[in-house]
């Protein structure tokens, strides 16, 4: 068979993801922070970008490139020699009275940096380091000692074996288990356990309990203790009911996260993207604005590029170039605020109720509804909502809080929020001898329209962190006989 080649035209449409919608598409989904640190990052690397001062109005300046040039050629630059000269005779009439003013140290002394003048939370290691370093003279052990602290989590468990240990630190596992023992009697008391029943018994340790019933709980019927059943642990422990309840005490007083004193939250505060408030009969949406970075075009460099023969080629496409990427980041911010806005509007006109009369008005509601009603795509409505925030009459909401599963209620769905406020709700004024089972509650709500399944309620009350029927009886039991 001949092997011939040809040309063929074949045409085709296919969907190209250019620089410029990548940067729009990233933009949409950028928080507030993470704008304001793009747009301060882009007017340092971008010089056609500067910062408007908005507390400062000026105008704008007129001067060509020319004219800039005449001014710089008369203009005389100060010595080193003369600025020491001026600021010397103005530090010495300063500090006529005998203070040393400091702003010229003699000598090599180094200023301290800024840094230096910053605290620093003490962190879970730092604790132990410092511990195990006036703990032992030995360098194996305390080598093998930070990697020990190196491996615990953020909760002070140890989260590699002996041997993984002994192979990292290239020792031998005796060495590890006498490193890891010198550890376990660092304070916080109970760190460098291996799980929590090796916690609490080095804490019972510190306590002398060892050899006692409460060890002996400790070591065979933690899990009882979890689901309550103290008859069951008197009757295997052959102990009275009231010796399980004093041991149970004293287990409940100790900490089962020992590095939890060592964590470092930072707090943040939000700030709506969003501000919706009633006017009239109206609700009036604005964005918020408030501390992004205000900025423009620089014209210098716009009359830079106008000026003729004053640039080299390649400088002049770079300067354009950069002038094409500051439009794309303007127009990209100004059409981000916009779909923001109109996601926000529909979802307003969508949820009236819920603004008028609260979190029991919650209608169901999916990406697709409010993607058919301003005429999107269902993945732009999905980038619009992540990380933004609205703040409303009702308080302050993540706009994806307001997209919702529905349950069929009569001839309507209601939402699925509405149904676990429900079941939170019939849980609070339930009979504490007589707790609702999941099925209980499948029945009264079948009386209010609303059909779910078992399982469904399972799950909800899973996610309420409600217990199951049996263990809100014990619960109820050990209150009354207290």
């Amino acid at each position: 068979m001949a092997l011939e080649s040809k040309l063929e035209l074949k045409l085709s449409q296919r969907l190209i993801m250019t620089p410029q919608l990548q940067q729009a598409i990233k933009l949409l989904q950028l928080s507030r922070l993470e704008l304001s640190q793009l747009i301060s990052q882009e007017l340092v690397e971008n010089p056609v970008l500067e910062e408007v001062d908005t507390d400062v109005t000026e105008e704008e300046p007129k001067e060509s490139i020319e004219t800039f040039k005449d001014r710089a050629k008369d203009v005389k630059e100060p010595s080193l020699d003369e600025f020491r000269f001026v600021s010397e005779d103005y530090f010495e009439e300063r500090g006529s009275d005998g203070r040393d003013l400091g702003y010229f140290p003699d000598g090599e002394e180094e200023i301290p940096s800024y840094e230096h003048f910053l605290s620093k939370p003490t962190t879970l290691a730092d604790h132990l380091l410092w511990q195990l370093r006036l703990s032992t003279s030995e360098k194996a052990i305390e080598e093998i000692g930070e990697v020990i602290i190196g491996n615990l989590d953020e909760n002070g468990y140890l989260q590699s074996s002996i041997e993984e240990i002994a192979s990292m630190s290239g020792s031998k596992s005796e060495d590890v288990e006498r490193a890891l023992n010198l550890i376990q009697d660092f304070d916080p008391i109970g760190v460098a356990a291996r799980d929590i029943k090796e916690c609490l018994i080095i804490q019972l340790r510190y306590l002398g309990l060892l050899g006692t019933q409460v060890e002996e709980i400790v070591k065979n019927h933690l899990p009882d203790i979890e689901k309550r059943s103290y008859e069951s642990i008197a009757r295997e422990s052959n102990i009275s009911l009231n010796d399980v309840l004093s041991a149970v005490k004293v287990i409940e007083g100790l900490e089962p996260k020992p590095g939890r004193s060592f964590l470092n939250v930072d707090v943040r505060y939000i700030n709506p993207d969003v501000y919706v408030q009633k006017i009239g009969d109206d609700y009036v949406i604005t964005l918020n604005e408030d501390g992004m970075p205000k900025f423009r075009l620089s014209l210098f460099y716009k009359n830079l590029i106008r000026t003729k023969n004053f640039l080299s080629p390649a400088e002049k496409e770079y300067m354009e170039n950069k002038f094409k990427s500051a439009l794309w980041l303007m127009k990209s911010i100004e059409q981000r605020g916009k779909t923001i806005y109109k996601v926000a509007e529909s979802i307003v006109n969508f949820q009236k109720n819920f603004f008028e009369k609260g979190l029991d008005h919650l209608k169901p509601m999916t990406l697709k509804d409010i993607a058919d009603a301003i005429s999107m795509h269902e993945s732009t409505i999905s980038r619009a909502t992540t990380n933004k925030y609205m703040h409303t009459p009702q308080g302050l909401f993540e706009l994806k809080f307001f997209f919702t599963g529905g349950l069929p209620s009569g001839g309507d769905r209601v939402s699925t929020f509405l149904v676990r406020n429900m079941i939170k709700k019939m849980v609070s004024y339930e009979d504490p001898q007589k707790p609702l089972s999941d099925q209980q509650i499948v029945e009264l709500l079948k009386k209010n329209e609303i059909t779910v399944a078992r399982r469904t309620i399972a799950k909800y009350r899973i996610a309420l962190n409600i217990p199951p029927t049996s263990i809100r009886k014990r619960i109820s039991l050990r209150k009354e006989a207290r």
